[in-house]
């Protein structure tokens, strides 16, 4: 199909920094004007309702592996530079044929059973603990995304993948150049990328090796079954741990630390949370709603599409504004108020279906934990005075809580 248009385009600039900054009063401008919207900056379509990124969530053609396509766009030369990225990014699950993405879910079923992860709680309690207690050693005031919401979901998925912590810059510097993989399609950073990528499937290639000599019951271990089975290679087996180990922990990070950051900015509902322990989780639901955790997902076309009454072309590329979704006001009456009474609540913020995210018990699990165990040995945890939070912007459409200091 072709794209039919009848009158000029609209015209909207999803790559400023003004857009990333406030990127909801775009959204439904969107939303009320064009809610399936052809940019020519991410030379995509942009979906802002929940109606329609639903559908498409559920539509067959169009795949959750775009890079591919997204890779076919560089010039012949970056084309070739970046061939061992591509070929890493396409074993990803989620990013490999639909086929391929249902046989990894299938095996990390074996281990994301709600047993397993119920399991964890305790070991999630105890990191919990030791974090807070060292934050609290320090006096004074300590940075809640660097010290507090980044350890903590690091340090579980690490001990999951069989490779205790030691050190989290690392870490944190392996997953800042692959975010850019998901947002702007930049050559320099994507080479950045790509010696990060190598640099994570050699350290997971020692921990495997590690793991053949002393087999333990971790994730490891069902890849290292299935691979007997015949069901994965050897790079499939390092390829998907570089994304778990990514994965595992930067969604909670932002779950943790921008609904740290909400709760300061409404301190009425963290007076509530104070004052009954029990709404917890219903206020974890309420960030992942309001708090933009998980801007966009892209997905690609693979055969024509009309939807909405637009007609997409084979092989474009899609971007579903699932923070869009999650403040529709055909679904969620006062979207832009945030309320941890709010229930129940639609969101796609782990999207649904079969690429509904197999880590999102384990991630409402820690912010679970962390937010009770938090308020009750600090009560009085406030921003730091005379600080400020520092974001950073995450283009196209989105911003990443870089340090929000406060006091214990």
């Amino acid at each position: 199909m072709s794209q039919a248009v009848s009158h000029p385009p609209l015209v909207f600039d999803l790559l400023s920094l003004k857009a990333a900054q406030d990127s909801h009063s775009l959204y439904h401008r969107l939303r009320a004007q064009e809610p399936i919207h052809w940019s020519p900056q991410l030379q995509g379509w942009l979906l802002t309702r929940h109606a329609d990124i639903s559908n498409a969530l559920r539509d067959p053609r169009m795949v959750a592996g775009p890079m591919t396509g997204q890779f076919e766009r560089l010039p012949e030369a970056a084309r070739k530079q970046l061939l061992p990225l591509r070929d890493a990014v396409n074993m990803w699950m989620g990013h490999t044929t639909h086929e391929g993405h249902l046989r990894f879910q299938s095996l990390l079923k074996r281990y994301f059973t709600p047993r397993t992860v119920d399991n964890l709680r305790p070991r999630i309690q105890s990191i919990t603990d030791a974090l807070l207690d060292a934050a609290a050693a320090k006096g004074g005031s300590i940075d809640l995304v660097q010290e507090l919401a980044i350890p903590l979901p690091s340090s579980v998925i690490a001990e999951m993948l069989g490779v205790p912590l030691t050190d989290e810059y690392m870490l944190q510097r392996w997953s800042r150049d692959l975010t850019a993989i998901f947002s702007a399609f930049d050559v320099p950073q994507l080479l950045r990328s790509q010696k990060s990528v190598m640099e994570m499937m050699n350290y997971m290639r020692d921990a495997l090796a590690q793991h053949r000599r002393a087999p333990s019951e971790n994730i490891l271990e069902v890849f290292v079954r299935a691979q007997a089975e015949g069901l994965v290679s050897e790079e499939e087996i390092l390829s998907n741990c570089v994304l778990l180990l990514f994965a595992g922990h930067e969604t909670t990070a932002r779950l943790i630390s921008k609904g740290m950051w909400l709760l300061f900015q409404h301190p009425e509902q963290l007076a509530k949370l104070r004052e009954d322990a029990s709404l917890i989780p219903q206020a974890v639901e309420e960030v992942l709603r309001y708090g933009d955790v998980v801007g966009f997902i892209t997905r690609l076309t693979v055969a024509p599409v009309e939807l909405g009454g637009q007609a997409m072309q084979q092989y474009q590329m899609v971007y579903l504004a699932l923070a869009a979704a999650n403040r529709d006001p055909e679904v969620f009456a006062e979207p832009d108020r945030f309320d941890i009474n709010r229930k129940p609540s639609k969101h796609v913020a782990f999207g649904f279906g079969s690429f509904y995210c197999l880590g999102a018990a384990l991630a409402r699990l820690e912010a679970q934990v962390f937010f009770e165990t938090l308020l009750r040995r600090f009560p009085h945890v406030r921003p730091a005075p005379g600080t400020q939070p520092t974001w950073e912007p995450r283009l196209p459409l989105n911003r990443e809580l870089r340090a929000l200091p406060v006091e214990l």
